[in-house]
């Protein structure tokens, strides 16, 4: 049917409200931390690793083909939209104490730049978004499994009484860094990809707008490798000394992932 612009702005928003709720962007994105950080570790990678996607999906196959009209209007909104969201995430991940809620807020900033890559209309953001939706499924996985490995070892995710794990535990030490490196998107890790088109896309949208997206990779530096020293470096406590390596059952997760 050939609705007209006003029709396909209805549409529009209810279809990016909902996909925008699942993804999340924000200000839809409320319920996701506390959902991420109180939730058993499986639901968790089930919601962000795989159902987290289906919003993304949604607004590649049904949003930009149903409401062309709508996204060429308000297209704009949702890309500012995401671009606030990433920055926004950013710096609460960065002041987070708890592990978990940092990685909770750190997918929501990788999902706004996914976001805003698709709302870039490029090829290349269109790329990055496919890319860096299977990159980012495989990392808040590993992710949240580290997250897991060190709950169930330590009965905490509080950053502060944390610390030295490194010193005994090098199988640990390294699989956490590798998943780390590629959540950060250190080139030649799955995370780079996604991320060096998505970036691309939005600028050839608009410089500034990739200017402000950009910040993602120094700001996810900073939460991340902050996180991994305050959990891994410095002196073992008394909570971390018996902290045991990982087991073959561990192992069989991680080395793939790693992989």
């Amino acid at each position: 049917a050939n609705l007209t612009s006003a029709e396909q702005t209805w549409i529009f928003w209810a279809l990016f409200i909902a996909f925008a709720i699942k993804m999340p962007v924000f200000p839809f994105h409320t319920w996701q931390p506390d959902t991420y950080t109180v939730a058993p570790t499986q639901g968790t990678m089930l919601l962000s690793g795989i159902m987290l996607k289906m919003g993304t999906y949604g607004v590649i196959r049904w949003l930009l083909p149903v409401v062309p009209l709508g996204v060429q209007e308000w297209g704009n909104t949702a890309m500012i939209l995401s671009i606030v969201g990433i920055l926004y995430a950013s710096i609460i991940a960065i002041m987070q104490k708890d592990f978990k809620r940092l990685i909770a807020y750190s997918s929501i900033a990788h999902v706004g730049l996914i976001s805003a890559g698709i709302f870039s209309l490029t090829i290349q953001g269109l790329q990055g978004a496919m890319m860096q939706m299977l990159a980012h499924g495989i990392n808040v996985v590993g992710l949240f499994y580290v997250a897991d490995i060190i709950f169930s070892r330590t009965n905490t995710n509080e950053l502060s009484k944390l610390g030295g794990i490194r010193n005994i535990t090098p199988w640990f030490a390294t699989m956490f860094m590798v998943v780390l490196l590629g959540s950060v998107a250190l080139p030649l890790t799955n995370g780079f990809i996604g991320e060096f088109l998505l970036i691309n896309g939005i600028y050839q949208y608009d410089a500034w707008m990739a200017t402000f997206a950009g910040l993602t990779v120094i700001l996810g530096a900073v939460y991340m490798l902050r996180s991994y020293q305050k959990i891994m470096l410095g002196e073992t406590n008394a909570l971390t000394a018996t902290f045991t390596d990982l087991t073959f059952n561990e192992k069989a997760v991680l080395v793939p992932i790693v992989i």
